[in-house]
């Protein structure tokens, strides 16, 4: 079942944020939908991995990276 991770990613500019999104495309099998606000610097990752796997991919960009919570995807 799918559930939504939210992670803080240390991003400043665009390319921090094109990168967050290069990673996260390469795992389009495992990932159903993600959202990256660069303002915010928060990444929600809506998947069926487990966060510390999310996680993980995140922390390939080396953008410092913290998990914030899960919640239930609403399908």
């Amino acid at each position: 079942m799918a559930q939504v991770h939210e992670y803080k990613v240390a991003m400043t500019c665009e390319g921090c944020s094109g990168a967050v999104e290069r990673v996260l495309n390469k795992q389009k099998d495992k990932i159903e939908h993600f959202d990256i606000d660069l303002k915010a610097q928060q990444v929600k990752v809506r998947t069926a991995l487990a966060a510390d796997e999310v996680l993980e991919i995140i922390k390939k960009t080396g953008k410092d990276t913290q998990f914030v919570s899960t919640s239930q995807g609403d399908k």
